[in-house]
Formats: structure tokens, sequence, C-alpha cells
């Protein structure tokens, strides 16, 4: 689906005033949607194209399907220009602090005075409430909000191992974006859509908290968790491979000990059931453990898979690029970086009538769609040259 005309969000026009993760993922969302999408960077550019680290991969994955306009927000003339773009937009998007959204007259009480059908999608650390003056990111409100305790040792806390409390919220901001779009076909006028990272990390350990007023019991850590299941692990086998293993059923149970060969195990009564395997594993998951030692990861999978039993291997991110499914199926568009390197790029999970969301757009340059905006605007060839000698615009 890699023509505009055929996306569903094709004719809407967002501009975002964004940064980071959480803001960017909903403009990205949108944008791979169909939507055109204008970043408004400052004439220094987004700080997240500078990230060194677990960082470095924000700004081309978060900012791809988009075009930038590099423009100084401070200036009258700067401002002007912004406020064209979005007389002419459905949606704004933001991610910075409600203030200073307001000292530039950018907020949703002043923008919605001009365009009443506007849909402001705001991004926060907190929903409004007593902790909504707080600085907030995704590992303080994975920390405070009962995540980094489920993910570590107990009495040692440790963050998800992905900015996922930014990337769901940012999600959760254009799923809002798209219900005001289809509320404002009926009403005729746009509303404030808010989503915060702390209430994004409460939905993700509902789970949790359900799980105590079901059994009054907390929920222990992952890591220290007692599994509903009998075999449900990770094992190190044969070269030092891992890979992790389950076995869910009595059904797969059953098949498991007849692919491996373990009728001795099957035939033990005191792990016929499930549950008599999860209060066995003190003694079956060491058992189990030496037995599979012997074989290689690859030997396992192809065993599990041709069984139908779950199997996953232990994978870092950076083979991913090499899987044959994503490889197969399209998961992977091609991408150009901003410094004109070659790359892949991991494309939104789902399909629209059998077809993967492409890219349509690499992550732009600084101020690459600058003047093709301006132009569009009503700006001259002589007004556009004016803006950059006077330093308006990048």
């Amino acid at each position: 689906m890699s023509e505009a005309t055929t996306l569903p969000l094709a004719g809407i026009r967002v501009v975002e005033f964004t940064h980071m993760v959480m803001g960017p993922t909903c403009g990205m969302t949108l944008g791979d949607l169909g939507a055109e999408v204008i970043k408004v960077e400052p004439l220094a550019g987004d700080s997240t194209r500078k990230l060194l680290g677990s960082g470095a991969g924000f700004y081309p994955l978060f900012n791809r399907n988009k075009k930038s306009i590099a423009v100084d927000l401070k200036s009258p003339q700067g401002r002007e220009i912004v406020l064209k773009l979005i007389a002419a937009a459905d949606i704004v998007s933001e991610n910075f602090k409600t203030e200073t959204m307001q000292k530039l007259g950018l907020d949703y009480a002043s923008l919605s005075k001009l365009d009443p059908r506007l849909i402001y999608v705001s991004h926060k650390g907190f929903l409004p409430g007593p902790y909504d003056h707080r600085t907030a990111l995704d590992e303080v409100v994975q920390m405070m909000g009962g995540l980094a305790y489920m993910t570590g040792r107990p009495g040692d806390p440790l963050r998800a191992g992905s900015s996922v409390n930014d990337i769901m919220g940012g999600i959760f901001g254009a799923v809002g974006a798209m219900a005001a779009l289809m509320q404002r076909q009926q009403t005729g006028k746009g509303q404030e859509v808010q989503s915060a990272l702390f209430e994004n990390n409460i939905f993700l350990v509902a789970q949790h908290m359900l799980q105590f007023a079901v059994t009054g019991k907390a929920a222990a850590p992952m890591p220290e968790r007692i599994s509903p299941w009998g075999i449900y692990d990770v094992f190190s086998v044969k070269d030092g491979e891992q890979i992790f293993l389950a076995v869910v059923g009595d059904g797969q149970w059953k098949t498991f000990c007849e692919a491996f060969g373990y009728a001795d195990l099957y035939a033990n009564p005191s792990v016929a059931k499930n549950n008599d395997r999860v209060l066995a594993r003190s003694w079956l998951i060491p058992e189990l453990r030496q037995r599979l030692a012997q074989f290689s990861r690859t030997e396992l999978s192809e065993r599990f898979e041709k069984v139908g039993l779950p199997f996953a291997p232990i994978t870092d991110p950076q083979h991913l690029f090499d899987d044959p499914h994503l490889q197969a199926t399209g998961g992977l568009a091609p991408m150009e970086l901003p410094d004109g390197r070659q790359t892949q790029v991991p494309l939104l999970p789902l399909t629209l009538g059998g077809e993967r969301l492409g890219l349509r757009l690499d992550p732009p340059k600084l101020g690459e769609h600058t003047d093709a905006l301006l132009r569009s605007l009503g700006y001259s060839g002589a007004d556009v040259a004016a803006l950059h000698s006077e330093g308006v615009v990048l």
C-alpha cells in the first residue's frame, strides 16, 4: 500500500511539534496510515537527531513518512508560517510542556479559537491531576507504575528493554486522533486528545492489579512468578545456545513426551496433569534441562516446530534484519537514513486488505521540505529567499 490515495488517512494533514519518542510515534502511525505529516523543527533540528547509544535509532524509526520544515517559532514571521500550516491541518500533535505551547500561542485553547474543527493531540507524562506538574520519562513511570518491579528480580527493579510507554502512548494518541476524526464527521467539531506515559504504564500492569483483586495475593516479579504452566522456561543447550520452550497443556505434554521418547515421564502419575507439573517444577525442570542439553538450538527448533509446540530461539535485535519471516512477509522496508546510508526498517505490525503499510517517505533531512511547503502556502521565491536570509527558516 505505497500509494497515498489507497491509504485510509489520505487527505488528512497533521502538523506536529514533537521530539524524542512518544509524540513522534503518534505522527509515524498516522503517517504510515496515509496522513501528510509535517514535522515542525527548530532551526537546530530535533535534538533526537543527535542522540547516541540507545537513542541513536529514535529519529530514523519514528520520523519516517514525514516532511520536515525548520522554523524559528520565536520570530513573528516564523509563527505566521506555522499558523498558516495549521490553518490547513486536521490534526496538531505535540509533546512539549504545556507552558511551552502556551507561550507560543500553540496550545489547544488558542488554536481551537481559530479553528473549532481542529483536533489537538497532547502527549504528556501524566493526565491532569496531582502528578501533572512532574517531569516524566519512560523509566520514571515504569518505576512508579509497577512495571520495573514486575520485570526485575525481587529488590532489583528493571525497566523493560524498549521504550514501551513512549511507543504505546504515541499509538494511543494516534488512536484518539482517529476517534476524534470520526466524531468530527458527526458533530463538525474538533477536540483535544490527551495521552500520558503514566496512565499507559498502568494499562500495561493492569493484569497484575486485577490478579491481586481476584486472588488476594500480590503478583510476584516475573523472574519469581509462579508459572501457570509446568514447562515455560529458557533452556541452555548444546554449544551454549539458548531457547525458550513451552508445554502449556496436557495435550502438549503428550506430544512433547512422544516427540522426544520420554515415555517414562509420560507414565509418571506425579506429572500427569499440568498443575501436577507446576508443583513438580523443582525436580522436573532440572531433569529436562539435563535431557535437552544434548540437543542444539536448531535441532530443538525443528522438532518443536514439526509437532506444533511453542518455542523461540533467544535472538538479539540486530539479528532480526535477517529474520526469514520478516523478509518473506514484507515486514522490513528499505529506507535511507538522513546521512545517506541504506538500511531496513520494521513496519507497523498489521495488514490492511492483506497488505503491509509501506514506506512513502524516508526520515527527512532537517528542513528538507521547507521550501516546498512555503511555496504551497503562497510564499513567492523571493519571499522564501528572504526568509532564509533573515534566519527565519532553514
